[in-house]
């Protein structure tokens, strides 16, 4: 049964109802240590890192002078995806990064 609706779950492949399933799901966990656990079953070791690193890139791009090439050099990162990131944190209408840098603040970005 779903929780939400009372209603047996359904197999799909709609990525509209996928989508608004994870998002719910990322929302239930109340603390840091109980998403670190959901992301732990929910993401390969190299996915987390990945979203880690993306942050981590928009934190950067957002709260300091640090060139493309600087940023690549001090992380790792690829260029392509500091680019991406970038694209996305100043062009992109989702403003997603932008609503999670504004919600965390400027705290340390190590």
């Amino acid at each position: 049964m779903d929780a939400t609706t009372g209603a047996r779950l359904q197999p799909t492949r709609d990525l509209a109802a996928l989508t608004g399933d994870l998002c719910n799901a990322l929302l239930t966990p109340r603390d840091r240590e109980s998403m670190r656990r959901l992301l732990l079953d929910l993401c390969t070791p190299a996915e987390i890192r990945t979203l880690a690193e993306r942050l981590h890139v928009a934190r950067l791009l957002d709260g300091s002078d640090l060139s493309y090439r600087e940023i690549h050099e001090a992380t790792g990162v690829s260029t392509t995806t500091i680019v991406r990131v970038g694209r996305f944190l100043r062009q992109e209408q989702n403003q997603g990064y932008r609503s999670v840098i504004d919600a965390l603040g400027t705290g340390d970005a190590r």
